[in-house]
């Protein structure tokens, strides 16, 4: 199958908090997307792997996503390194996706600076010919994303460019809350983490509304690109 957009993240429910409503709109025009997640969040102070492997299947529900794979890299110890390298490849080959959408560059937890590293490697190295992987037996053709953007997730990071998702926040919110082991909840007796203190959600509304303030929007998730957007009139831009 072929994507449109693969979205990637360090973690379970890194897709969902920094480009949910994106992803949730761009589904509803017709867009083929997919989620890979490097590690199952397994260091995660709440919950546990098993538990976030399912919440994650239900996310994508709400999401609409094509398809939603794990890679199984190590929480907190995977590196931007060969053999993590080639597994990302094989996912990118797999899929074809003409934008791939990864962590930040920099943010709170390291694993995300670590995770845009690695795929912005992985998606470049995928164009190389003399890089040879295999799926399913099959030699696999080589391929290099139009485009890598990074989307902001927990560090207010100033965007190059915004999308407008007015009318996707709902349908983000309700993604990130499937994700009931990490979240708020009153009747939960697990430690408390940054993430499931009441007032989390807000921030997440509160950073897209400031992203819309200042396109006239609503709400806006922004993005950090890698190279400079080509468009080819003035007038393209809101």
């Amino acid at each position: 199958m072929k994507l449109d957009i693969l979205a990637i993240g360090a973690h379970p429910d890194d897709v969902e908090l920094g480009v949910g409503a994106t992803i949730a709109k761009e589904v509803a025009n017709g867009k083929k997307v997919g989620i890979l997640d490097l590690t199952r969040g397994e260091l995660g102070t709440r919950g546990n792997a098993e538990i976030r492997d399912v919440e994650s299947m239900n996310s994508s529900k709400v999401l609409g996503t094509e398809v939603r794979e794990n890679l199984r890299l190590q929480d907190g110890f995977f590196e931007n390194n060969k053999e993590s390298q080639i597994k990302i490849i094989e996912i990118i080959r797999k899929y074809q996706p003409e934008i791939v959408l990864i962590n930040a560059p920099k943010d709170r937890h390291p694993d995300h600076g670590k995770a845009h590293s690695l795929v912005s490697t992985a998606c470049f190295l995928s164009g190389l010919i003399k890089i040879e992987t295999k799926l399913e037996g099959k030699k696999q053709k080589v391929w290099r994303p139009k485009h890598v953007y990074s989307y902001i997730q927990w560090k207010y990071l100033e965007p190059d460019f915004v999308v407008d998702v007015s009318d996707y926040m709902d349908t983000k919110i309700n993604s990130i809350l499937e994700f009931k082991s990490q979240f708020f909840d009153p009747n939960s007796n697990e430690p408390e983490t940054p993430i499931s203190k009441a007032g989390f959600l807000d921030s997440i509304r509160n950073m897209a509304s400031e992203f819309g303030k200042n396109t006239g929007v609503k709400y806006a998730e922004g993005f950090i690109v890698e190279r400079y957007p080509l468009i080819d009139s003035l007038f393209d831009i809101k």
